[in-house]
């Protein structure tokens, strides 16, 4: 199920606010949200003179805002969802990377089930969980579905 035009207008003003008041590189870099399922979050930064490095593909920092951004946005989705102060932060982070994103990458994370558990188990229990979440990094105008990159980054859950 896709978004419609005005669900995807609510999701990327608060994306927008967000970035703007809390974490001004992320609104540096201006990701979108694209797309929003059940199974996770698809965002897409362009490739443009803020996220382009000397080699002409995306910047290394500008992909882990990328990586940070879908999967923080994914499990704010769920955390708005229970209306409790679940606090997430990022513990570490594993990449490996294919090819050289040249072009308009959109970051998918595809873990929204286990996402949504997560914030349950941390509400039920008040303990600390923490989950290694993959995010698959494309380019869909030179590379179709074939990932550029893969990323694991460990969310961190714990409610106030």
């Amino acid at each position: 199920m896709a978004l419609t035009w005005s669900e995807r207008l609510k999701y990327n003003l608060y994306l927008w606010y967000f970035s703007w008041t809390k974490v001004r590189l992320i609104h540096y870099c201006r990701p979108k949200i694209y797309d929003i399922t059940e199974e996770g979050v698809d965002l897409f930064m362009p490739l443009d003179r803020r996220t382009r490095n000397h080699v002409n593909s995306m910047y290394i920092g500008a992909m882990v805002v990328g990586v940070d951004m879908v999967t923080g946005f994914t499990a704010m989705i769920r955390i708005r969802e229970s209306k409790r102060n679940v606090i997430l932060i990022f513990k570490d982070l594993k990449s490996d990377f294919y090819k050289r994103a040249e072009g308009n990458v959109h970051f998918i994370c595809k873990e929204g089930k286990a996402i949504t558990q997560a914030v349950n188990e941390t509400i039920t229990t008040g303990e600390r969980v923490n989950l290694p979440v993959k995010v698959i990094a494309t380019v869909p105008d030179k590379f179709g579905d074939e990932p550029v990159a893969e990323f694991t980054i460990t969310l961190s859950l714990k409610e106030k």
